[in-house]
């Protein structure tokens, strides 16, 4: 039977202890996919689109990388990280954008979280920058990719990068 980690013999909400964990080198990659309406992929077909607010693409990658930072601060038993490297990347392919995080740091815990957070603000921000020239955009498949590091390694097989 499965438990989850984050419920204490009392069922209450807890913080996972990691205090007896090794210290290993842990990376996780996630993706979102942002579906387009034809009226920003058209405005995609020179590369970044530039709003008032700013380069989209450029700004959801500072985005991201600021909630990859501060995921702790966001979800309430997520531990804070010493998160050495983010790469976010965000690739147009057909009428989609292909966002992914990779998160690594060296520690107890994983970086999943991190690299979820960080794909899911790096969408928000595109939507928040293009949502003068349409608000039919969709943000869908949110998911993690691949973990590494950790007591269970995760890849689903899936491209990325």
């Amino acid at each position: 039977m499965n438990t989850l980690s984050h419920i204490d013999a009392q069922n209450r909400p807890c913080m996972v202890d990691v205090s007896g964990k090794a210290i290993t080198l842990r990376t996780a990659v996630a993706e979102a996919i942002l579906r387009l309406p034809h009226k920003i992929q058209e405005a995609l077909e020179d590369g970044d689109i530039t709003s008032p607010k700013g380069p989209v693409f450029h700004t959801a990658i500072i985005a991201g990388t600021q909630a990859v930072k501060r995921t702790h601060e966001l979800i309430p038993f997520c531990h804070p990280l010493p998160v050495e490297s983010i790469t976010i990347t965000i690739k147009p392919r057909n009428d989609v954008l292909v966002i992914h995080c990779l998160v690594s740091c060296t520690s107890k815990t994983g970086v999943e979280m991190e690299a979820l957070t960080g794909v899911s603000v790096a969408a928000l921000t595109i939507y928040d920058m293009c949502k003068a020239m349409s608000h039919a955009m969709i943000i869908e498949q949110i998911r993690l990719l691949e973990k590494t590091g950790g007591k269970s390694d995760i890849q689903t097989g899936e491209q990325y990068a």
